[in-house]
C-alpha cells in the first residue's frame, strides 16, 4: 500500500503561521521581542514535529498540539498561535477520525469544544463575539471529524470490497480442489467404514460357522443392510444436502457410530461431550470413524476407548485401542490403502487443529486430535487495546484541558452582555444539528425534519440574544448542516426511478392487468405513506432556508418589501441547496455504480467457481456408477442369494475399486471443454461460495421436493437461485424450496436487491420460459413458481 507523506501539511501550516505572526507584525513595523520569538519557536517546533508523525499516534498528537497552543497563547501576542491553534488542531483531529474509531473521534472533538466553552465562561463570560468564535471553532472541529470519518469509511469500504473480491477469486480457484478433496475423503470414509465392517463380520461368521452357524445368517443380513446403506451414502455424496438442519446432533451421531462398531463385536467405551454444529463436530466425527475403522481392521476385538472433551480453549478427541488379541484373525488387515493417516490430518487441519498418532505402552494404538474450543476467535480484535488507550487519553484530556486557561492564560475583563447571549444559543443550536446529523442514516425522515426545525430557530436565537453582527451569518450557519446532509447522499430514494410498489408485470402496457401464467405479481402490503425522494427533500430544504433568511432580514429591519426580500432569499438559497443536492446525487450514483460493478464481479466469480466444482463432482460421480456402486450392488445380490463368501469377495472388490477410483480422483483433472450446467444438486456449492464471499446463506429443502426434477425446471431453479443470491447484499439470506400441486416454489428472503428492475427482468425471463410466475414483496422477499410439467413439454439435458 502506498505510504502517504505527512510532512508537507505541517510545514505549510508553519509557513502560514509565520506569515500571520510575526510576518504581519514586521510589515506593520512592530518588531517582536526575543522572548516572544523564543516562546513561539518552543511552541511551533514541537507542534510541527508531532503533526509530521501524527498517523502513528493520532490521539497523542492531538493532545500535544492542543496543550502546546494553549500554553503558548498566554505569553504570546494575539494571533501568534492562530493558525497552529485552529488549522493544526483540526488537522490532528482529522487524523484521529481517519485512524481511530468513531467513539474516540467524538470524545476528542467534544473535549476540544468543551474546553473552548469553559474558556469563555471562566475567563471572559461568553459574549456575542466569543459565542460566534466558539460556534465557528466547533463547526471547524465538526467538519474535521466528519471529513475524517467519511474518509475512513470510504477507505474501509474500498478495503472491504477489495478483500471480498480477492477472497472470492481465491475461493473460485480453490473450490474445485476443495470439492475434490471432500469427495475423496467422504468416499474413503463411507466405503472403507461400511465395506470393512462387512468383511470383518463375514470373516468372523465364516470362522465360527461350525460352532455358531447362526452368525452366517446375521452376517448376510448385515451385508444386505450395509450394501443399501453404502448406496444411500454414496448417493448423498453425489448430491449432499445444502443445509445440515436435518442431521442429528453431533453427540447423537458419535454415539450411533460407536453403537455400530459394538454391533460387529468391537468393544468400545466412550465418553462424549455435547458439541455444537460446525467444522469441529464434523472433524471429530470423521476422526473417530476413521480411527475405529482402523481398529476393526487391524486389531479386531481389542478394547477401545473414545473420549471427546469440549472445553473453552480446546476440544480433545482421543481414540485409544489396546493391543491386538492373541490368535484373533485380522480379516481386513490387507484392505488398507495408506490414505487414512493423511485424511485424518487433513480433517484436523481444516478444522483449525492438530492430530498425532502413535503406539501406546501396552502395544495398542492412539489417535489424538486437538481442535478449537468454544472460545476460539472470541479474543480481542487486533488493536483493541490501542483503541481503549486512545479513548482513556481523550477522556483525560477532556478533564485536564479546562485547567490550562487558569494556569497559563491571562484573565481579561470583558464587558458583560445580555443575560442570554446569542453565542450560547448559537452553540446549543450547532450542537443540536451535529447530533441530528449522527442520526441521518438511522432515521432519515426524523433527521431531515429536525434539521428543518433547527434552521428556522437560528433567526429566533439571533433576535432573542440581541445579535448585532452580519444578518446573514445565523441562517448561513443553519444552512450548513442541511447542505452536509444533502451532500452526504443519505438513505433516500431518487425520484423518477424504479418503484417497488408497481404491480405491473414486465413487458405489459401501462394500465393492463396481469393475468395468467408467466406473470410478475406484487404481493399486497400496507402503504406507509409517500417515499422520501430527493426532489421532495430539495424542495423542502429550499423552502425552509428561504423562510429562515427572509425572517432574519425582516427582523433586523429593512426598507424593501417582504416579497422582494423573499425573492432575493430564494435566489441565494436555491443555488446553494441545488449544488449540495447535486453533490449528494453524484456520490450516490458513484457508490451505486461501484456496488454494481463489485456485485457483477462477485456474481461472475461465484458462477465460475460453482461450475468448476460441479464439473469435478460430476466427473467423480460418473466413476462411482461403474466402480464402487456396481460392485456394492453385486455384494448385495450375493448376500441376498445366501452366498456369504462371495459377498465378502464382492466387498473386497468394492474396496479395491474404491482405492482405484481414489487414485484416479487424485491424479485426474477436470478438464472437459464443455462443463455441465449446475442443477439444484449444486446448491451446497453455491451456498459455500456465497459464504466465502462474506454472505451467510441458509438453504432449506422440504421433504416434498422430488428427488428427480424435469431438466428444464432443475436448470431454471438453480439459475434463479444463483441470480438472487449473487446480486449484492451482505445481510443473511434464506432460500427455501418446496413442491406442492405440481409446482416447485422457490422462496428467497433477505435479498432486497432482487427487487431491482434488471434482476427482476432476468428472473422473469427464467420463469416465463416455463410458464411460471414471479412474485415480489415484501421488500426483501422474492418467490418463483415453476410448474413441474413445463408447458412446452420439452426437457433439456442437464
Amino acid at each position: 500500500m502506498k505510504r502517504i507523506d505527512d510532512r508537507p501539511a505541517p510545514v505549510l501550516l508553519l509557513c502560514a503561521q509565520a506569515v500571520v505572526w510575526p510576518g504581519a507584525a514586521l510589515v506593520r513595523g512592530e518588531v517582536p521581542s526575543a522572548y516572544a520569538l523564543l516562546v513561539a519557536v518552543l511552541v511551533a517546533g514541537p507542534v510541527t514535529a508531532v503533526l509530521a508523525l501524527r498517523r502513528s499516534r493520532p490521539v497523542t498528537a492531538l493532545v500535544v498540539v492542543a496543550v502546546a497552543c494553549a500554553l503558548g497563547a498566554g505569553p504570546l501576542p494575539v494571533g501568534a498561535t492562530a493558525v497552529l491553534g485552529t488549522a493544526g488542531v483540526a488537522l490532528a483531529l482529522w487524523t484521529v477520525a481517519t485512524e481511530r474509531d468513531a467513539f474516540t473521534t467524538v470524545v476528542c472533538g467534544v473535549s476540544l469544544a468543551v474546553w473552548q466553552l469553559l474558556y469563555g465562561l471562566t475567563l471572559h463570560r461568553l459574549s456575542d463575539r466569543d459565542g460566534l468564535d466558539l460556534v465557528l471553532t466547533a463547526l471547524l472541529y465538526a467538519a474535521a471529524c466528519g471529513a475524517g470519518m467519511l474518509a475512513r469509511r470510504s477507505r474501509s469500504a474500498r478495503r472491504a470490497s477489495d478483500d471480498l473480491l480477492r477472497r472470492a477469486e481465491s475461493e473460485r480457484r480453490r473450490l474445485p480442489a476443495v470439492e475434490r478433496r471432500r469427495m475423496e475423503r467422504e468416499l474413503h470414509d463411507v466405503s472403507a467404514h461400511h465395506l470393512t465392517a462387512v468383511v470383518v463380520t463375514a470373516g468372523a461368521a465364516l470362522g465360527l460357522r461350525d460352532r455358531r452357524p447362526e452368525l452366517a445368517d446375521e452376517a448376510l443380513r448385515f451385508a444386505v443392510d450395509t450394501g443399501h446403506e453404502v448406496t444411500r451414502a454414496l448417493g448423498t455424496l453425489r448430491a449432499p444436502a445444502p443445509s445440515g438442519s436435518g442431521l442429528p446432533a453431533p453427540e447423537e451421531r458419535l454415539l450411533g457410530l460407536v453403537d455400530g462398531f459394538r454391533r460387529i463385536g468391537q468393544p468400545v467405551d466412550c465418553a462424549i461431550d455435547p458439541l455444537p454444529e460446525g467444522a469441529v463436530a464434523d472433524a471429530a466425527y470423521g476422526i473417530v470413524r476413521e480411527a475405529l475403522t482402523n481398529v476393526a481392521r487391524y486389531a479386531p476385538g481389542a478394547a477401545t476407548t473414545v473420549r471427546c472433551r469440549y472445553g473453552d480453549d480446546r476440544t480433545d478427541v482421543v481414540v485409544t485401542s489396546g493391543a491386538p488379541l492373541p490368535g484373533a484373525p485380522a480379516h481386513a488387515a490387507d484392505l488398507g490403502g495408506g490414505r487414512g493417516q493423511g485424511i485424518l490430518r487433513s480433517r484436523a487441519r481444516e478444522a483449525g487443529g492438530t492430530l498425532t498418532t502413535g503406539p501406546t505402552e501396552d502395544g495398542g494404538w492412539e489417535v489424538r486430535a486437538v481442535l478449537p474450543g468454544r472460545m476460539a476467535g472470541a479474543g480481542d480484535r487486533p488493536g483493541a487495546r490501542g483503541y481503549r488507550a486512545a479513548q482513556v487519553t481523550a477522556a483525560a484530556g477532556l478533564v485536564l484541558q479546562p485547567l490550562l486557561p487558569v494556569l497559563a492564560i491571562r484573565a481579561e475583563e470583558t464587558p458583560t452582555g445580555s443575560d442570554v447571549s446569542a453565542g450560547v444559543l448559537f452553540a446549543l443550536l450547532a450542537a443540536a444539528q451535529a447530533v441530528t446529523l449522527l442520526w441521518l442514516r438511522r432515521a432519515p425522515r426524523v433527521a431531515y425534519g429536525a434539521l428543518g426545525v433547527l434552521a428556522l430557530l437560528w433567526p429566533a436565537a439571533a433576535a432573542t440574544g440581541g445579535y448585532t453582527g452580519p444578518v446573514l451569518l445565523p441562517p448561513a450557519l443553519g444552512a450548513l448542516a442541511t447542505c452536509v446532509a444533502l451532500a452526504s447522499g443519505g438513505p433516500v430514494r431518487a425520484g423518477g426511478s424504479w418503484s417497488r410498489s408497481s404491480p405491473r408485470p414486465l413487458g405489459a402496457p401501462v394500465g393492463q392487468p396481469a393475468q395468467g401464467r408467466g406473470e410478475l405479481r406484487e404481493r399486497p402490503r400496507r402503504r406507509r405513506g409517500r417515499p422520501l425522494t430527493r426532489p421532495v427533500l430539495l424542495a423542502g430544504a429550499i423552502t425552509v432556508h428561504t423562510a429562515a433568511v427572509t425572517t432574519a432580514v425582516l427582523d433586523r429591519g429593512t426598507g424593501a418589501p417582504a416579497w422582494a426580500v423573499a425573492t432575493a432569499a430564494l435566489a441565494g438559497t436555491a443555488p446553494v441547496m441545488c449544488a449540495a443536492h447535486r453533490v449528494g446525487t453524484l456520490r450516490a450514483r458513484r457508490a451505486q455504480a461501484t456496488r454494481a460493478e463489485r456485485d457483477g464481479r462477485l456474481g461472475a466469480l461465484t458462477g465460475e467457481a460453482v461450475r468448476d466444482a460441479w464439473a469435478e463432482r460430476r466427473r467423480i460421480a460418473d466413476g462411482l456408477e461403474t466402480t464402487v456402486l456396481a460392485r456394492t450392488a453385486g455384494m448385495v445380490a450375493e448376500a441376498e442369494a445366501g452366498r456369504l463368501e462371495a459377498a465378502a469377495e464382492r466387498a473386497r472388490e468394492a474396496l479395491a475399486a474404491m482405492r482405484a477410483l481414489l487414485d484416479a480422483v487424485r491424479d485426474g483433472e477436470a478438464g472437459p471443454a464443455l462443463r455441465p450446467q449446475p442443477t439444484l444438486q449444486a446448491l451446497d456449492l453455491l451456498a459455500r461460495q456465497c459464504r466465502a464471499a462474506g454472505r451467510e446463506v441458509e438453504i432449506r429443502l422440504t421433504g416434498r421436493v422430488p428427488g428427480r426434477l424435469p431438466a428444464a425446471v432443475d436448470l431454471a431453479a438453480y439459475h434463479a437461485a444463483e441470480t438472487v443470491l449473487t446480486t449484492g447484499g451482505e445481510q443473511p439470506a434464506t432460500l427455501e424450496l418446496d413442491a406442492s400441486d405440481g409446482t416447485l416454489t422457490l422462496t428467497a428472503t433477505g435479498v432486497p436487491s432482487a427487487a431491482h428492475p434488471a434482476v427482476r427482468e432476468r428472473l422473469a425471463a427464467r420463469v416465463a420460459a416455463l410458464d411460471g410466475a414471479l412474485t415480489t414483496g415484501p421488500a426483501d422477499t422474492v418467490r418463483l413458481l415453476l410448474p413441474l410439467a413445463p408447458g412446452d413439454g420439452e426437457e433439456r439435458e442437464r
